[in-house]
């Protein structure tokens, strides 16, 4: 199947790539290349790519191409934050954009990363599919809005899917240091502590990147009429976890390590506990293999091996909002976060 992975050269795309070629699929990627520079471990394999702003798709991009695997967005809430708008005009309105334009193009499979992070302040109770949204965030809300929006498109010709990740962890050539497990783990490797920066009450659910990968792929295999228009949990129910459990792991997992509240830390309102049964049920194929502990001792393998320090770890290699400010402040983004062209040589003022 000819396919495009927007995003392919992010912390998830690096890592789906591979899997996608493995299976045997033609794959074009598409991405800004923000994170190039971002680099943690083996190269990145890269397919033939467009490289542009998802904003600026049109249907003669997509001609071509079955399927459209769609996981370029703004990454994370603290991202997401310092600028809603432009939050919204790229995960919502770039997204629904994309879609429709696929859909223009004659693209038939359309899956969509989206995230739990909908569900937002929910509490103890565990999350199906149909459960209310109740999203905290900007990051949270655009994936709502985005969803909905494609649920518009759906029809005989065009088929969209919903993959709602529990929070990624793993090791990924495009490593993102802000995430609660490569977090914790990072920390405890450079100084000693399992910092943990909220109360640690809250509830999330946790999958690894390449079982995130596995869902992208057995969806995209899948027979139309089992996902058509449909939202999958992408995770393992068993593994969420109060933020206090995770640290926990990861201090039995990093040795000499504690576990240490930051100053002043309090709850944190995005808290919810879900349910991941439909997807492995009506898609066999899809298989998760990771635990929060196995992924826990990679990351720790890893980051050993790399000799890792706390100036690189909270470098802007590593922290998505750092990297982005890092490419504000030199000029190479606009406010909006798209690139700025380039000065000419010798132009005059």
């Amino acid at each position: 199947m000819r396919v495009l992975v927007t995003g392919h050269d992010g912390y998830i795309g690096t890592v789906l790539v591979p899997m996608l070629l493995d299976a045997g699929h033609d794959v074009v990627g598409l991405d800004n290349f923000l994170f190039e520079e971002c680099t943690f471990g083996a190269d990145v394999v890269q397919p033939p790519a467009l490289r542009m702003d998802v904003r600026d798709v049109t249907a003669a991009d997509l001609e071509g191409f079955e399927a459209v695997l769609h996981l370029a967005a703004i990454s994370n809430d603290p991202l997401g934050n310092l600028n809603p708008d432009t939050t919204y005009d790229i995960n919502h309105r770039a997204a629904s954009h994309l879609a429709a334009e696929a859909k223009k193009a004659g693209v038939t499979r359309f899956v969509f990363s989206s995230s739990c992070s909908l569900y937002g302040r929910a509490g103890d109770d565990f999350l199906d599919e149909e459960a209310d949204f109740n999203p905290v965030t900007p990051y949270g809300e655009s994936k709502v809005l985005a969803e909905a929006d494609m649920r518009k498109l759906a029809d005989d010709d065009f088929s969209p899917t919903y993959l709602r990740n529990a929070t990624a962890y793993g090791v990924s050539s495009r490593l993102r240091g802000d995430l609660v497990v490569n977090n914790l783990v990072g920390y405890a490797v450079t100084t000693g502590d399992v910092l943990i920066k909220s109360d640690g009450t809250p509830w999330r659910p946790l999958v690894h990147i390449e079982d995130i990968s596995r869902a992208f792929v057995a969806v995209l295999h899948a027979p139309r009429e089992v996902v058509h228009d449909e939202a999958f949990n992408v995770g393992i129910t068993s593994e969420n976890y109060r933020i206090s459990e995770v640290g926990s792991i990861v201090e039995e997992v990093v040795p000499g390590s504690r576990v240490r509240y930051a100053e002043g830390a309090g709850p944190d309102t995005r808290c919810y506990r879900v349910d991941c049964e439909k997807l492995p049920s009506r898609v066999p194929e899809f298989k998760p293999e990771w635990t929060v502990r196995r992924g826990a001792q990679e990351l720790y393998d890893r980051y050993v091996e790399a000799s890792l320090t706390l100036e690189e770890f909270e470098s802007s290699r590593f922290l998505r909002l750092s990297h982005v400010r890092e490419l504000q402040e030199n000029g190479t983004l606009d406010q909006d976060l798209r690139r700025r062209a380039p000065a000419l040589e010798g132009a005059g003022a």
